[in-house]
């Protein structure tokens, strides 16, 4: 079993800077990659960033060159850096973390942006 926690969120004003962090622990064997995901009250949960295994990432159209993803392997974490934040961006975000054949998700980081 793999066990995903996110944190970092919290309220920030807009053009404001948060970074997310995605950590896992348990049973990891290796892990085919790590994403991002976010739910704004009443929309479906959509897609932000992904980091491969081979570590090739990729951004939802609405983040690019917004947001950052990265790792520390020795930490097992990745994160998630977001600058010049939007009132649009408040979500709950979530983590998913795919080993082998498997995904798991933590319990989401809210994150707030004012105007």
């Amino acid at each position: 079993q793999v066990q995903v926690v996110e944190s970092g969120g919290g309220l920030v004003q807009a053009g404001g800077s948060l970074r997310l962090s995605c950590g896992a622990s348990g049973s990891i064997g290796t892990i085919n990659g790590v994403a991002w995901y976010r739910q704004a009250p009443g929309n479906q949960r959509e897609f932000v960033a992904v980091l491969t295994g081979g570590g090739s990432t990729n951004y939802a159209d609405s983040v690019k060159g917004r947001f950052t993803i990265s790792r520390d392997n020795a930490k097992n974490t990745v994160y998630l850096e977001m600058n010049s934040l939007k009132p649009e961006d408040t979500a709950v975000y979530y983590c998913k973390v795919v080993v082998g054949l498997s995904a798991y998700w933590g319990q989401g980081t809210q994150v707030t942006v004012s105007s």
